[in-house]
């Protein structure tokens, strides 16, 4: 990956860590000229996004526990900061623990 990849790309690998729609957004910006750097954080963010969603939804939906809901929210978050960092200053950073789980899951989105 060129500098210029990052160059060019960057403004779409940060709107895909703002919300679930900066990802569907980023996506089909990328589309037309495929940034590796953008496909990167496009499929960072939306394992992200997709886990924070499957884990509130089967597991912490069956208990009403603050500690519970509170350990989901701060890992989420602690991640989520971590890969907008990465796409703010242009570095591929997987993301601990499940990012390498991410790049082969979605190996299909984008470049």
């Amino acid at each position: 990956m060129t500098q210029d990849d990052i160059k060019t790309g960057g403004r779409n690998a940060v709107i895909s860590y703002l919300t679930f729609f900066g990802i569907i957004i980023a996506f089909y910006m990328n589309n037309e000229h495929k940034n590796p750097f953008t496909a990167f954080h496009v499929r960072q963010s939306l394992g992200l996004w997709l886990s924070l969603i499957i884990i509130n939804l089967s597991i912490v939906s069956n208990f009403d526990i603050f500690m519970l809901r509170a350990a989901v929210y701060v890992f989420f978050i602690t991640m989520w900061f971590y890969g907008f960092m990465g796409a703010l200053s242009g570095k591929l950073n997987l993301l601990p623990i499940v990012g390498k789980l991410y790049q082969k899951l979605f190996s299909n989105l984008g470049a």
